[in-house]
């Protein structure tokens, strides 16, 4: 029987070791690609994927959620995230050889669930913006110059581009900023 991508998440909270089998040989490959790309190794990699399977477990217990791309890509950005904040982390700590306490791990799974619901919520109301703004959106968050933004599209001057994109980001940030869990995210 084939398991469609919206049950795959149940499935893994129930523990599925097919399913968990088959997301080491399908997923696990680029994750650790990604992870060997961004200054880790492959202990680096196997950890990052098994907090993000702990992380959607522990949080589809606690509130259910549907995953609305595939969840191959959800779970690529999960993974992503987790690395990344992994990679902040070390940039501020000074080296201890000290075994990590199980409580600091918790309160890095919190954080780490909280960020990827913080994403979420940014994601989504994205999406809400006109195709305009989330083309503007997309080329500014991926540090392309005015200059090249105004060509690009078609705008007169940069001021014109520096103008739009301002105007894009407020109506982005009212947007969240209006939805209920922006509050409760806040709150945490």
């Amino acid at each position: 029987m084939q398991i469609t991508e919206k049950d795959q998440l149940k499935q893994l909270v129930t523990g599925d070791t097919k399913l968990i089998q088959d997301l080491y040989r399908k997923e696990f490959p680029k994750i650790r690609s990604f992870v060997l790309a961004n200054n880790g190794d492959i202990a680096d990699a196997e950890d990052v994927f098994q907090k993000a399977l702990m992380q959607l477990i522990a949080r589809y217990k606690v509130k259910p959620f549907v995953i609305e791309s595939s969840f191959s890509a959800y779970f690529y950005i999960v993974c992503r995230n987790l690395w990344r904040r992994e990679l902040n982390k070390q940039k501020r700590i000074v080296t201890n050889d000290e075994v990590m306490e199980h409580s600091k791990e918790a309160e890095d799974m919190t954080m780490a669930t909280l960020e990827q619901e913080k994403w979420e919520l940014f994601q989504e109301k994205l999406t809400e913006l006109s195709d305009n703004c989330k083309q503007l959106l997309q080329l500014f968050f991926q540090k392309v110059p005015y200059k090249d933004i105004m060509e690009k599209l078609g705008y007169n001057t940069d001021n014109v581009v520096r103008q739009r994109i301002f105007n894009c980001k407020s109506q982005l940030t009212k947007l969240i900023k209006s939805d209920t869990r922006y509050n409760q995210i806040k709150e945490l």
